[in-house]
């Protein structure tokens, strides 16, 4: 082995790299393969081909198939292309889903897969079909949280999300509205959001994901009735436009009820100095810590209203610092080398 690792990352294949709207996944896929690349490493990123990279870039599909979104042949297709090419590579980081971790143990090279998802659906009993068929494929989580419906899976590194905080300029004022950033989804809770803006008469402003039928028919039903009076709906919205919304943010209502793998909304929040109130669920303590800097956590989201005035209290140039200190990308880069290096070390 050269000093030089050979890295292939596999992204997910139904948004760009970065992506231009919705895509937490692909902001974490982009900072890591530019963090390698910039450190020396010899990476090669499989993405859609309108992705942009400091590495390589190899690609099935030109631009990325988000029409196709929730079929499981494009997502294979994509996976094939690097499994094929398996002896250019040291190691190999999937970040695509179930179908590329399976064919991981397909191949001598060493496969280290990152799980973005939650283990408490469906995708739990399929990762322990995939470690009894692939036992060598080694599973990184985003938090500790994440593992605990499957504690008994290969996992080899816990790694947190991080952030590129170039593109979240810290703006350190108090806004004068609350904010939900989220797709429209019961579990993720833009109707809480909503229930908190209209008991204390405060504006808020919702941008999400509302693309998929059960996303239309949620919005239609729980949020779109209360649009109006200060509180409204901006849609989709570009990488820019959220930052601004975070930096001229009150407070970031994260109001989860489902076993939340991370929430980079917190961090993007805290580090545009906006604090954030979340519900104590998933990785939220993670994320949080007691006594943060950064935020407010609560055991309801009916706490959330009370809240408010205390947040108020929390130095925007803290959250930033908060996050600063512990979710770098120099930070994530170096975890996931260690992995990597580990993955190596147990192949021979």
């Amino acid at each position: 082995m050269s000093e030089k690792l050979r890295i292939a990352i596999v992204a997910p294949v139904w948004f760009p790299v970065p992506p231009t709207g919705y895509g937490g996944t692909e902001w974490i896929v982009s900072l890591l393969a530019d963090g390698l690349a910039d450190a020396g490493e010899d990476v090669t990123m499989f993405a859609s081909g309108d992705s942009w990279t400091k590495a390589k870039l190899s690609y099935v599909y030109a631009e990325a198939p988000s029409h196709l979104i929730g079929r499981s042949l494009p997502e294979l297709h994509h996976a094939l292309a690097c499994y094929e090419r398996a002896d250019e590579f040291d190691v190999i980081n999937e970040h695509s889903g179930p179908p590329g971790a399976a064919l991981g143990g397909a191949v001598s090279t060493p496969v280290v897969h990152t799980l973005h998802g939650p283990l408490d659906g469906e995708a739990g009993p399929i990762y322990e079909q995939i470690a009894r068929v692939a036992p060598q494929v080694g599973m990184i989580s985003i938090s500790l949280n994440q593992r605990k419906p499957k504690p008994n899976l290969p996992w080899v590194a816990n790694v947190p999300n991080a952030l590129d905080f170039s593109l979240y300029p810290c703006k350190p004022h108090r806004g004068d509205y609350l904010l939900f950033l989220g797709r429209m989804s019961p579990d993720k809770g833009a109707h809480r959001a909503v229930a908190i803006a209209m008991e204390t008469g405060t504006p808020l402003k919702i941008a999400g994901k509302r693309r998929e039928p059960k996303e239309r028919e949620y919005f239609e039903q729980y949020v779109q009735p209360h649009l109006g009076n200060g509180i409204e709906y901006l849609g989709e919205v570009t990488h820019g436009e959220k930052v601004e919304l975070l930096q001229n943010a009150r407070v970031t209502l994260f109001p989860i009820e489902w076993e939340e793998p991370f929430g980079l909304v917190m961090i993007e929040s805290m580090a545009c100095g906006t604090p954030v109130i979340a519900t104590r669920r998933g990785a939220v303590p993670e994320v949080i810590e007691e006594g943060s800097r950064g935020g407010i956590v609560v055991d309801n989201y009916r706490e959330m209203a009370a809240k408010l005035e205390e947040a108020d209290e929390l130095d925007p140039l803290e959250c930033r610092a908060y996050v600063e200190d512990r979710f770098s990308g120099e930070r994530m880069v170096a975890d996931y080398m260690d992995a990597y290096r580990a993955a190596i070390e147990r192949s021979r």
